[in-house]
């Protein structure tokens, strides 16, 4: 901080401060997500501990903003193998949140999340599914039971059932995840889609494929979606509309980020496999957005 002259300056200094820190909370916290769910578990550990060291700033020590933070640094340790590490960070969150009288439904959800994925590495399934299931009644509480946010439980879950051989609950829960990203990517496509058609006078990026989605969010929809198709595909001939459903869905989201060469190689493969299981109406659907991709290829917007 600099020297002021007057208090009024030195208030005006610190609520600057506080504001470049919040919004560096915020940066560093979706950096340690996108890293998370692209696997880099090394590489989101100092951006998991900025934003825990920002936090500290501004909220102080005993804070419950402090909890996402800690869950950030229990998922890379858990992912880096250090499931003693992962149970110190799980347990300060812990702590937090009991003592807090303001818990969020959501920072409850984020928690019991967590807890469900220790509980996996330590395979122990009964409590995973617990505290998973705990997660999905607090993002439901939040968010909904239909919604993106919520839908990381029910993946988590399906993780589970799947582990245990319980390949009907298992594919439910995939179906209803697959669904819910659907729904959601589909409707900012069709927006996309009608506001072109209507040729509305929209500048820069406001007339760009947008996901409505954060780096950490689109990073946990590729990681979620291609886990799920890896599940899928082996059996796509037995029920080929559900695989045909995440490539759709997985094409409709390289599309709103600007990644054609992905989105034209998954709505390809979604042809292929209607043109041998589907009927004519499912095809002309996957025709259509081929052949979107491949005018936004040819003149991608500027």
């Amino acid at each position: 901080m600099p020297f002021y002259n007057s208090e009024e300056e030195r208030q005006h200094g610190l609520q600057q401060l506080q504001k470049r820190q919040k919004h560096l909370i915020e940066f560093c916290y979706t950096v340690a997500q996108k890293y998370l769910f692209e696997g880099r578990h090394e590489d989101a550990v100092p951006a998991a501990l900025h934003s825990l060291r920002f936090r500290m700033n501004v909220h102080g020590l005993s804070s419950v903003e402090l909890v996402p933070a800690y869950l950030l640094l229990a998922e890379a340790s858990l992912g880096l193998g250090r499931i003693v590490q992962a149970e110190e960070y799980l347990s300060q969150a812990r702590w937090t949140v009991l003592k807090s009288t303001d818990c969020s439904n959501a920072t409850h959800s984020l928690l019991h999340r967590n807890l469900g994925l220790l509980y996996i590495a330590k395979e122990n399934h009964e409590e995973a599914r617990y505290h998973l299931a705990n997660d999905i009644y607090f993002a439901s509480c939040a968010f909904g039971t239909e919604d993106i946010r919520t839908s990381g439980g029910y993946f988590h879950l399906a993780n589970v059932f799947h582990g245990l051989n319980k390949m009907g609950l298992a594919d439910t829960l995939y179906t209803k995840v697959s669904e819910i990203w659907y729904t959601y990517l589909n409707d900012h496509y069709q927006a996309l889609l009608q506001a072109r058609s209507q040729q509305t006078d929209l500048l820069g990026k406001q007339f760009v494929n947008d996901t409505g989605l954060d780096e950490a969010q689109e990073a946990e929809a590729i990681q979620i979606l291609t886990s799920i198709l890896s599940i899928r595909e082996p059996t796509s001939s037995k029920a080929p509309q559900k695989t045909v459903l995440v490539l759709k869905t997985l094409s409709i989201l390289y599309y709103l980020m600007l990644e054609c060469s992905k989105a034209k190689e998954y709505a390809s493969r979604a042809l292929s496999l209607t043109e041998e299981h589907l009927d004519v109406q499912e095809q002309s659907v996957i025709k259509e957005l081929l052949n979107i991709i491949s005018i936004e290829e040819e003149q991608p917007l500027t």
